[in-house]
């Protein structure tokens, strides 16, 4: 049986599918996860996920595809490195690593940013591809890796990422091999390249890597591959293609020639598929042109005209235009576009052939103002071209691939060798490249022909003139193949022109290069012979040459042929003649030399020279000459042959500086030799020497310049290979000296030969070594003599006090460093050192300092430095330099460029030993570099830093115990270097010297600061801790540095992704760690010092155990045991100390002194914990997981303490409770919900009011004022900033700081600051029309101003703002807001809310269902309960959120002052919903069996009543239910309720109408009308029908008294009404007249059934009239003045009542009678838990009904009660009140309608209402009518015990009474109500609940009860 083995070769792979896995031994697979195979078995791999290495597994072998890897290690230690390419493995990370980051951007729907990464993304899995491939030459890889890298970099800042450095090649840098200063300076680049890389992507997107490299090189080169022509031409063709500058009109380049065959192939087949060329030399001038076009010209070989005759033999071989194509080639040229694939397709612009005019439209001229139309034409073309708009190809043109590449061609064909090789044509540039090399002999002569005017002589038509140009020497000897029509062509004898039909005045602009060998330049001329040409080749034959023109190439002087445009003359004579040279060669050939002989040029007439005859005929050419060795300048000419006349030699040397650089440069290497010749040849004599020195100044001065200095290899080369003067080092020497010495008079001279010094110095030491090795050590002494003397002399020089040097003292200090690497070859290198150190020493103090540092740094970079023995000599005098400038702070930058490169140079291998040279930078410099970075801005900040952390980083254990000896014995120095360093680590690490995104760099800071702070704990614990020499400062010093640098943000691995954390652990491991177990071990080596840094590091040890690393938890968090066991045996030391003192008689100050101390550092430990915990918590530290290490670790520690037990345990009990809150209070900070941000922020106030914090209290007092404002809730911000107030007393107490925590307060005593805040919150009472509180602390004020401070002026404000308030009580409408009960069910919620119930004050004119839409948005996944039962135990022990909502009715508390006396509704109508702490909530009760013809008499009612802590509005617009009791209300109790309610409406609607005469009617008929002419089911009958039966008075024999109670008030009821149809009559209109005779005939008929039933009541003359019986104060509603209503009001007995919805007034209603009453307080409720009230729930769940349901139900119901003519009643919108929203307009209809005759007021009533039924209890779906008539319709309610159906119960037109009543969805109804009459109909029906219905039941529900919202 085979089993489980090693794997030997498979070891690393990547999954190629994804694998689920199916048991818990296998191991899940996505695509693209890498692993390491440990093991295998038949087909199945064992391993594990590179990226979880923690989870182990087996998985299928053939889900995997192996990859190459090295192992390393083995058994447990084995890992494994993928062999691929670093860069591939970079990619890949960061592909995996971007891929998480794509996926959140499209969760987050970051459009912009998701597309931006996924093109990134695609670009680099392609280009990862190819480098994979292997298939790229290695130039396309390198540039392919650049792309890559720098793709990387882009795209990780994009994203945020971390910054990635590399070396030059792209390879990322290891940190552990790179000195400091070097990653420092990679990081500052790649943040640089990037940036300006982001920078050009805004701009424009230009790849930076590839300009970079063009910018590196001064030359590049036009590759072109011809693919194809595609064009009608039918014969032989020569294609021409050339660069072309548009703006100036003229080519840029030799032109690439391509014979193409009449077969549409290229004629020579070899070249087929292989029509290479590439333009070279182009330079940075050519970048700087506006535009560069690639033109190409087409000239077809053969007939004259293409037409075809036959009758006729036509000439051939005639080369015609045919037309021409062009492309702008701009952007590749500028690097804009690189597609070297891309086939470019240029179209074509024929020529037509038979119009003379359009012949010309191929020549493009800037030479003759004439031709301008046609110079345009090319211009023309090209942007028909570019745009493709007007070019007409028909498909004809050129096909051809272009690429730019950098470098020469030899660079070129090196770098380059798949595209450019020796068969690639090179068409060069007409001019030269930026830079010549040695040996690069060019000898080019461009010839361009121009134009020409030839006349038509004896022939009727002008002439077909062909020009043949040829070259000749003087002897008339053709010299052969020189002219070269194009690259990629043979040399020819000679060029034929192309021909332009019967065209007077040709202009061809065809240029060609003629390359002559050098030496033949003085004899050659050029010859052009003319000659017309026929189209018939019979006549073409005998045409002979007409004409001759010629021009030589060397002038009179020796100079070549000038450049530019030449007019030349044009000879006629007899053919024969013509062709003889030495008729014409002595004849002038251009009309210039003409002129100069004396003849005119002008005139009719022709003249005779010898045998020829000047034409009239005119020819121009012009030339250009690219020579290395041929000169236009004739001083230059005179210096290279200077042997020839050495009388002009030294006017030729001094003429030489005033010749032109371009020139010179071009002959350098001549020049050069000519120089040296002369003074070789002058050896003997100085005549020279200075004048070739001057010479030789002036050329390197050249090389110097920026325009030349491409050509600095040219010079070196030169040296290096072709200088081969030996004794030129003696006579360089000597004039240099000399001018040196003699610095004063010669300042111009000698500053120029200083900025040449680094070239003259290579000529004297090469020619030194060249003189030895020939003459081998002859000479020695005398050479070193002369270098000690030149430096002698420069050393005087600078110390010399002359005026006029200061500028070449600044150029002595700038360019003699150069000279070092070249004179070391041939001195010694230690004297050469000593010879510098004391050139520096010479610098005047003060002066030259810049310089002076900027020498030392070039000193720095040279050999010399890395030369050990050097070193030695020159470190000391650097070091002591830099120290005296720093202290100056002298040139910062520059003093930390040169520290940078000396510890960059100390940090190399190469560079011998460093350790003593470490040790002088230290000794010398590490304190004042310290000093530095504290001092220093932030400019230099970063690099002092990485300089100072290179010291730190270099120095070796040695070095720091070295460090502290070299402090001798003097100890406050000790103290003070360690304070200097502590304080400044700790600066560095709070202001993050560098960005956050350069990790590298900062942990690289991290490790050495990290073992610096360890190696200064060493020097603490030896030197500082004994009772003698400890120093309190400097400990505490060291533990804030220590705890700053554990809690830094770049240490904080968890806020890192995976990768990163993995990667910097495995590098660094958790620093943090290796800090906190430092900072605990020194802590509890402090001994009995410890108690001297409680509470101060109380918040320090705090932060460090905050840090989310669990072992560090473990270790840290028992310090704080440790301090209260110090502060403990801290203050019991004290009193044993008390009580011996006190046996010895001594006073007992010590014992109370020794008391307080023991409070006071017991209080204020406490006190610093609880408030750095506040912080550091608010600030996001801490966790669930330290809550419960925190009390677990502390309870064990205090539990084992023998007197900390108790006290101990208090204290974590309190911190841990603190935590919870904060915690809370954190998490929900983060809420967009400023709901629960209050409730939070109460919650933990409250806690530090428990705890006595005031400074803490008040603090969160103003937070939670802020989110009131933010939020408008004036109201509750005042309450809030009240509790401040209340703080203060009114008196001249000073302020403590805690108290003025707003800037906005400027106060310095209790009482200026509680005025302050009065102000405040009687304008926040006023902004939340809370004037009645606003009113209270007025007059607070007003007593303080008017007897205490006196302030009449604030006291006459005060006292106005007040009758402002007054008047605003009575004129200003209130809306009143609604009150909803809301529970919170669930552990799913945070714990402030968690199973609690609490009382929310709704927004004005909120309904509940918008309400609850708010609610249930704060909580999303919360699941709203259907039922107003108390929830179970398992829904409160759930994982889940449940929310219970519905609406509760305000209990009035009406003030004491207002009770039982007349006051206005205005002033009553506040108490109605405000100063609140109880709520009612009401649900109807089905008790017995149900009776269909006696339905009301077992109704009961369940009203609940809830009490919050404090009364509502307060500090929150919610406060917690403290206490909850139930009391059931009998049917009749609730009949006399309901009944004197509404008797009481009636009479206070008729008081305030005769009160006021202008209030609108239209209430008070409402009112009437539904009592006196109520709908089928409406009035008291109900009421009649239920009670006044011989049945009920038998079953209820006690309620015989609460009966003739109803029948008194239902007789009582009638004189109310006559007295409002009285008042109705007397105002009501014409319109309405009707209206009121019918409501006077139904009264009527009303009056006469009740009287005669229950007698006659008569109202007294003051109830008519006078003001209210004190009965009447019922009602609390607003004016209705202001409140006219809607027509959909029309049921609404008044306007008056708040415009609330169904549900809004809740049952408020106390009973007269006694009732069963069941209190619950909470504290009963504790007790009684669990049985009593589980069953008390279990009931009421069983009985609840859906109110909004009911709700519905009312409405249909009211509805239904109006008569059936339609009466339309407007309403009217007054200025006061503006008009209510939809659902306030539908629920007045609810208004209340209670009225009550009854002479003493019911307790607590708070609501009115006009109607008779009963209240219900709420357990029926019940439809109510105001006739005592029962309607068949709506019988048979079902019942929720028995399941029978009672009768109806009567309607009650308040819905504020009913609207909370539950309904239960489990009734029953056979028939639906009645519909409403027409006039109602369109008031819409209630929108469908969000919840789905629920299933359909067995019986047939009431299509109204149908609700989903609460159901039980």
């Amino acid at each position: 049986m085979s089993r489980w083995v090693p794997s030997k070769k498979e070891k690393y792979g990547v999954a190629i599918y994804n694998y689920d896995a199916r048991g818990e031994e296998e191991l899940s697979l996505q695509i693209g996860d890498t692993v390491h195979i440990l093991e295998t078995y038949e087909e199945w791999y064992r391993g594990y996920r590179l990226r979880r290495k923690s989870k182990k597994g087996i998985f299928p072998a053939c889900y995997i595809h192996l990859k190459d890897a090295t192992v390393e290690g083995s058994g447990q230690k084995e890992t494994v490195i993928p062999t691929e390419l670093p860069l591939v493995q970079e990619v890949t990370t960061t592909l995996r690593e971007w891929a998480t980051i794509w996926r959140d951007l499209y969760v987050g729907d970051k459009r912009e940013m998701f597309n931006c990464v996924r093109d990134m993304i695609y670009d680099l899995i392609e280009w990862r591809s190819q480098i994979l491939s292997g298939t790229l030459p290695q130039d396309e890889l390198t540039e392919l890796k650049q792309k890559v890298t720098s793709k990387i970099d882009y795209g990780n800042k994009y994203l945020g990422l971390d910054l990635v450095v590399r070396d030059k090649d792209g390879n990322i840098l290891d940190p552990e091999l790179t000195s400091t200063v070097s990653l420092f300076r990679a990081h500052e680049a790649a943040s640089k390249q990037i940036e300006d890389r982001i920078k050009e992507e805004k701009e424009q997107n230009i790849d930076l890597t590839r300009q970079a490299k063009f910018a590196s090189t001064p030359a590049f080169a036009l590759f072109v591959t011809l693919k194809n022509v595609v064009c009608k031409i039918g014969e032989d063709a020569e294609v021409l293609m050339s660069l072309y500058d548009p703006v100036e009109s003229k080519f840029i380049s030799e032109s690439y020639l391509v014979k193409w065959s009449s077969s549409g192939l290229v004629k020579d087949i070899d070249q087929l598929h292989n029509l290479r060329a590439v333009f070279t030399d182009l330079g940075s001038e050519d970048l700087k042109r506006e535009k560069i076009s690639f033109v190409c010209q087409i000239v077809r070989v053969g007939r004259m005209e293409l037409r075809d005759n036959n009758t006729k033999k036509l000439t051939s071989g005639l080369r015609r235009p045919f037309g021409v194509a062009v492309m702008d080639v701009t952007d590749i040229i500028m690097g804009k576009t690189d597609d070297e694939d891309k086939q470019h397709f240029i179209p074509f612009q024929p020529l037509a052939l038979d119009d003379a005019i359009l012949h010309k439209q191929l020549n493009i001229s800037r030479f003759s103002p004439r031709v301008a139309g046609e110079s345009d034409f090319l211009q023309t073309v090209i942007n028909k071209v570019i745009t493709a708009k007007e070019v007409n190809h028909k498909g004809q043109g050129l096909w051809v691939t272009l690429k730019l590449l950098p470098g020469d061609i030899h660079q070129i064909r090196k770098e380059f060798p798949h595209l450019v090789d020796r068969s690639t044509a090179v068409a060069r540039k007409m001019g030269f490249p930026e830079i010549i090399m040695p040996g690069d002999i060019r000898n080019d002569i461009y010839v361009t022909l121009v134009q020409g005017d030839f006349d038509k002589g004896s022939k009727t038509t002008p002439k077909n003139v062909e020009v043949t140009m040829s070259v000749y020497d003087e002897d008339g000897k053709k010299l052969e193949n020189v002219i070269f029509p194009g690259a990629g062509d043979e040399g020819i004898n000679e060029y034929k022109s192309v021909i332009y039909y019967q065209v007077k005045q040709p202009r061809w602009f065809e240029t060609i290069k003629v390359a002559i060998p050098i030496e033949d330049v003085n004899r050659s001329h050029l010859r052009f012979t003319f000659r017309h040409r026929s189209s018939q080749d019979s006549k073409d034959k005998s045409e002979k040459i007409f004409a001759l023109s010629f021009v030589k190439l060397m002038r009179y002087d020796g100079t070549t042929l000038r450049d530019g445009e030449h007019d030349l003359i044009v000879y006629k004579a007899e053919a024969k003649r013509l062709e003889d040279f030495s008729l014409y060669l002595n004849l002038p050939s251009t009309k210039l030399e003409l002129e100069e002989k004396g003849y005119s040029t002008t005139g009719k007439n022709s003249h005779n020279l010898g045998n020829c005859t000047i034409s009239k005929d005119s020819f121009q050419i012009s030339t250009l000459v690219c020579s290395t060795k041929l000169t236009q300048n004739v001083d230059l000419l005179g210096l290279l042959k200077w042997r020839s006349n050495t009388s002009l030699l030294q006017q030729n040397l001094r003429q030489l500086m005033k010749v032109d650089g371009g020139e010179v440069v071009k002959f350098l290497q001549d020049t050069l030799d000519a120089l040296f010749n002369i003074m070789m040849e002058n050896s003997d004599s100085d005549t020279f020497d200075t004048l070739v020195f001057d010479a030789l100044v002036f050329i390197i001065g050249l090389i110097a310049d920026r325009k030349f200095q491409h050509f600095n290899p040219v010079l070196e080369t030169y040296i290096r290979k072709h200088f081969s003067a030996t004794l030129a080092y003696t006579k360089l020497t000597k004039v240099l000296k000399n001018y040196v010495e003699n610095a004063e008079k010669l300042t111009e001279q000698l500053l120029m030969a200083m900025k040449a010094l680094e070239y003259i110095f290579k000529f004297i030491v090469r020619s030194r070594v060249l003189f030895i090795q020939l003459y081998e050590n002859k000479g020695e002494a005398d050479f070193m003599d002369s270098l000690r003397n030149l430096f002698t002399s420069f050393n005087d020089m600078m110390n010399s006090n002359s005026e006029n040097t200061g500028m070449v003292k600044g150029a002595a200090l700038k360019y003699i460093p150069t000279i070092v690497n070249d004179v070391k070859l041939v001195f010694d290198p230690k004297e050469l050192s000593k010879l510098f150190t004391e050139f520096i020493l010479k610098v005047p103090q003060g002066r030259l300092v810049k310089q002076k540092l900027d020498c030392l740094i070039d000193i720095v970079h040279s050999d010399l430095f890395a030369h050990h023995d050097c070193r030695e000599i020159l470190l000391p005098l650097m070091t002591e330099q830099l120290k005296s400038h720093l202290e100056k702070q002298e040139e910062p930058r520059a003093c930390c460029q040169l520290l940078s490169d000396i510890m960059e140079v100390l940090y190399r291998k190469d560079v011998g030993p460093t350790q003593w040279h470490v040790q002088v930078v230290m000794e010398k410099l590490l304190r004042t570099i310290n000093r530095t970075v504290i001092s220093m801005g932030q400019d230099y900040t970063g690099s002092f830093v990485a300089c100072m952390t290179a010291i730190l980083r270099q120095m070796d254990d040695y070095h720091y115990t070295h460090l502290i000896s070299t402090f001798g014995k003097i100890r406050s120095d000790v103290v003070d270097f360690l304070m200097e360093t502590f304080i400044m680590f700790k600066n560095l690490i709070g202001k993050n010297v560098y960005p956050s995104d350069w990790i590298i760099m900062n942990m690289m800071q991290n490790k050495v600061f990290l073992r610096a702070i360890s190696q200064y704990a060493v020097v603490l614990n030896k030197k500082f801790l004994d009772q003698a020499n400890f120093e309190l400062q400097l400990w505490n010093n060291y533990f804030h540095l220590a705890v700053a640098f554990l809690t830094q943000e770049s240490l904080q691995l968890e806020n890192f992704s995976s990768d990163k954390r993995s990667k910097i652990f495995q590098k660094y491991q958790d620093m943090r760690r290796q800090i906190g177990f430092e900072i605990r071990d020194m802590w509890y080596n402090l001994g009995p010092h410890k108690i001297k840094f409680i509470p101060e590091m109380v918040g320090p040890v705090l932060e460090m155990t905050l840090v989310p690393e669990i072992e560090l938890r473990k270790a840290t968090i028992p310090i704080f045991f440790d301090m209260m066991q110090c502060e403990f045996h801290f203050t019991c030391s004290f009193q044993r100390t008390t009580a011996s003192m006190s046996c010895l008689a001594l006073p007992c100050s010590p014992a109370l002194l020794s008391h307080l101390t023991k409070m006071r550092v017991h209080h204020e430990f406490e006190n610093e914990i609880i408030t750095k915990l506040d912080h550091e918590v608010e600030g996001g530290r801490g966790d669930e997981q330290y809550k419960v290490l925190f009390q677990k670790i502390l309870l064990e520690h205090c539990r084992k303490h023998k007197y900390l037990a108790r006290t101990g345990e208090a204290f974590v009990t309190l911190v841990v409770r603190l935590l919870e809150r904060l915690l809370d209070y954190r998490t929900i900070m983060h809420d967009e919900n400023k709901e629960n941000r209050m409730s939070c922020t109460v919650n933990v106030l409250n806690f530090y009011k428990e705890i006595d914090r005031e400074e803490m209290y008040i603090r969160y007092l103003y937070k939670l004022c802020d989110l009131h404002r933010e939020c408008d809730n004036y109201t509750e911000a005042a309450y809030t900033l009240l509790l401040h107030a209340k703080l203060l007393k009114w008196s001249d107490e000073p302020c403590a700081a805690h108290l003025t925590q707003r800037e906005g307060y400027q106060a310095t005593t209790q009482g200026q600051l509680k005025d302050q805040l009065y102000q405040d919150i009687i304008n926040y009472f006023d902004k939340g029309k809370m004037w009645e509180e606003a009113i209270k602390l007025s007059k607070e004020l007003v007593e303080q101003y008017e007897n205490e401070m006196f302030d009449f002026e604030q006291l006459s404000e005060s006292l106005r703002k007040q009758a402002q308030f007054y008047e605003n009580i009575v004129t200003v409408i209130r809306p009143k807001p609604d009150y909803f009960a809301v529970g919170y069910y669930g552990m799913g919620f945070p714990s402030f809310l968690r199973n609690k119930m609490f009382m929310y004050r709704g927004k004005e004119y909120e309904r509940r269902e918008d309400f609850e839409v708010r609610l249930l948005t704060q909580f999303p996944n919360a699941e709203k309960m259907k039922t107003t039962a108390p929830p179970s135990e398992d829904t409160k022990s759930s994982s889940g959120q449940y929310i219970q909502c519905f609406t509760v009715k305000p209990i009035l508390n009406l003030p004491a002052k207002f009770q039982n006396k007349p006051v206005a509704e205005q002033i009553l109508s506040f108490y109605t919903a405000n100063e609140v702490h109880e709520f009612q909530y009401s649900r109807p009760v089905r008790k017995g069996e149900k009776d269909p013809d006696n339905e009301f008499a077992n109704m009961w009612l369940e009203r609940t009543t809830y009490t919050t802590a404090y009364k509502l509005p307060g500090i929150l617009r919610w406060f917690e239910v403290k206490s909850v009791y139930t009391e059931e209300i009998s049917p009749l109790e609730n009949a006399l309720e309901t009944m004197q309610l509404a008797n009481e409406k009636i009479s206070s609607m008729v008081q305030r109408h005769l009160a006021d005469p202008n209030l609108p009617i239209n209430p008070l008929s409402m009112l009437l009308n539904g009592i006196v002419d109520p709908a089928v089911m409406g009035g008291f009958a109900n009421y009649e029908k239920a009670f006044f039966n011989d049945k009920y008075m038998l079953e209820h024999p006690e309620d015989h008294e609460k009966i003739e109670k109803l029948k008194d008030l239902i007789a009582w009821q009638i004189p109310h009404l006559a007295e409002g149809l009285r008042v109705h009559g007397e105002k009501v209109t014409e319109a309405l007249r009707p209206f009121h005779d019918r409501m006077e005939s139904c009264f009527k008929q009303l009056r006469e059934k009740v009287e005669k039933q229950y007698g006659v009541r008569t109202l007294a003359g003051d109830e008519r009239r006078g003001p209210r019986p004190p009965s009447m104060v019922r009602s609390f509603t607003m004016p209705s003045s202001q409140r006219p209503l809607s027509v959909a009001s029309v049921t609404s007995m008044s306007s008056d009542n708040p415009p609330s919805r169904p549900g809004s007034d809740g049952f408020a209603l106390e009973p007269f009678l006694p009732k069963k009453l069941h209190t619950k307080s909470q504290d009963k409720l504790d007790r009684d838990e669990p049985e009593r009230d589980r069953k008390e729930r279990k009931k009421e769940k069983r009985n609840s009904k859906h109110q909004e349901g009911f709700d519905k139900e009312l409405k249909t119901a009211e509805i239904s009660i109006q008569p059936s003519e339609a009466v339309i009643l407007s309403e009217t919108i007054s200025p006061l009140r503006p008009q209510r929203p939809k659902s306030q307009v539908l629920n007045q209809m609810a208004g209340d309608r209670r009225l009550s005759v009854s002479p003493g007021p019911p307790p607590s009533i708070n609501s009115t209402s006009l109607h008779v039924p009963p209240p219900i209890t709420p357990r029926n779906k019940s439809t109510f009518s105001l006739h005592a008539v029962s309607s068949p319709e709506l019988n048979g309610m079902g019942c929720t015990d028995k399941g029978e159906t009672p009768p109806p119960l009567p309607v009650k037109v308040c819905t504020g009474d009913y609207g909370n009543l539950l309904e239960n969805q489990d009734l029953t109804s056979p028939s639906t109500p009645p519909p409403p009459p027409p006039h109602q109909r369109h008031i819409p029906p209630p929108l469908p609940s969000k919840t789905p219905p629920p299933p359909p039941p067995k019986t047939t529900r009431k299509q109204a009860s149908i609700d989903s919202g609460i159901v039980q």
